[in-house]
C-alpha cells in the first residue's frame, strides 16, 4: 500500500475486475476498472488534479486565488477536495438535477455552491448552458482561475493514468475500450495513452440514447449524470475514437442493479450505461477477445434517488 504525504498522492492505481455473472456465455471477457477507489470515490479526482496542477505549472493559478467551476457533481467533488487539499477558495456551480450526496460532499470540502435550477430534476439542452454562463460571470471577477472542464486540455493529462495503468495491469491485449462521455476527457486520455503505448485497442464511446447529439446531432433530456450535455463535446477529436453508439438508459441503470447484486460491484448510472455497452460489444466479438471500461464512480452517491430502488 502507498504513502502519503497529503491526500493527492493517493489518487490513481486503481483496481481493475473481470465481471462474471452479467457477461453471457460465449461472450469476450469484460474488465471494469474501479476508479471509485479514488479518494472521492471518482475518476473525476485525476482530472481535478492534473488540472490544478498543470495551472500552477503554468503560473495561472497561484495562492490566493478562487478556482471556479460549473459541474454536475463529481468534478466539483473532486475540485473541493483539491482545493481543500492545497488552500484554493472553491466557488461551484451545480443544479438540483444532480444527486445530494454529491452537493453536499462538495460542501463538507468547503465550496461554496450555486445551484442553477432544473427542469423536474433531468439534464436538459439549456441547463449545461445556464450553469456555465453563472460560472463565466464569477470567472470574471479579479483574481480567479477557471477549470472551464469542457474545454480544458489539461483533463487529459490526468485521464491518461487510466490508460498507462491498464497496460501494466493487463496480461493480455485490449481489443476495445469504451465509456460514455460527458467532457469526453476520459475517453482521449486512454485513448492517447494505450495507442502510445502501443495498443491496437478500437476506442467505442457511449452517450445516452435519450439525448444523441453525437451519434445523431439532436439533444434530449436524461438522466445519467455525467454524460450527454447535449452538444458536441469540445475535447472530442474524431480522430481518437472509433465508434460512437447510443445506450438506452434504462437499460444502463438496470445493469447498474445487476452489477450491485450479481458482482457486488456498486456504481453510478453512467457505469451501468458503460458495463451494458461494454457487454453488448463483448456479445459482438465473442470469445478470446478483451473489452475494458470504467466504473466512473461509487453507487453510494446515488442512494438517495431512485436508481437501485425495486
Amino acid at each position: 500500500m502507498r504513502v502519503g504525504r497529503s491526500m493527492t498522492d493517493v489518487i490513481g492505481g486503481t483496481p481493475v475486475v473481470q465481471l462474471q455473472k452479467v457477461v453471457p456465455p460465449g461472450a469476450a471477457d469484460v474488465f471494469v476498472k474501479l476508479e471509485w477507489f479514488n479518494p472521492t470515490g471518482s475518476y473525476k479526482d485525476r482530472m481535478a488534479l492534473a488540472m490544478i496542477e498543470e495551472a500552477e505549472k503554468r503560473g495561472d493559478l497561484h495562492p490566493g486565488m478562487t478556482v471556479i467551476e460549473y459541474t454536475g457533481g463529481s468534478t466539483g467533488s473532486s475540485l473541493a477536495y483539491v482545493c481543500a487539499v492545497k488552500g484554493y477558495r472553491f466557488r461551484v456551480v451545480s443544479s438540483d438535477a444532480f444527486s445530494p450526496e454529491k452537493l453536499k460532499t462538495m460542501q463538507a470540502f468547503g465550496a461554496e455552491l450555486t445551484i442553477v435550477p432544473s427542469d423536474g430534476g433531468r439534464v436538459t439542452p439549456d441547463l449545461i448552458p445556464r450553469m456555465v454562463a453563472v460560472a463565466r460571470g464569477y470567472a470574471s471577477e479579479p483574481d480567479t482561475y477557471w477549470t472551464n472542464q469542457l474545454s480544458n486540455e489539461d483533463s487529459i493529462v490526468g485521464y491518461r493514468g487510466i490508460g498507462d495503468e491498464l497496460l501494466t495491469q493487463l496480461d493480455r491485449p485490449i481489443d476495445v475500450f469504451c465509456a460514455a462521455v460527458g467532457t469526453a476527457g476520459l475517453a482521449m486520455g486512454v485513448s492517447s495513452a494505450l495507442s502510445d503505448g502501443g495498443s491496437p485497442a478500437r476506442i467505442v464511446i457511449f452517450e445516452p440514447a435519450s439525448t444523441p447529439f453525437i451519434t445523431e446531432g439532436r439533444a434530449g433530456a436524461h438522466r445519467v449524470e455525467g454524460t450527454g450535455i447535449g452538444f458536441m463535446p469540445p475535447l472530442l477529436d474524431t480522430e481518437r475514437y472509433d465508434e460512437a453508439r447510443a445506450i438506452d438508459e434504462e437499460s444502463g441503470r438496470a445493469m447498474a442493479r445487476r452489477l450491485a447484486s450479481e458482482e457486488g460491484l456498486l456504481a453510478g448510472t453512467s457505469s451501468g450505461v458503460n458495463a451494458f455497452g461494454a457487454i453488448e460489444i463483448a456479445r459482438e466479438l465473442g470469445s478470446g477477445h478483451t473489452v475494458v471500461t470504467v466504473a466512473c464512480d461509487t453507487g453510494l452517491k446515488y442512494l438517495a434517488g431512485d436508481l437501485f430502488e425495486v
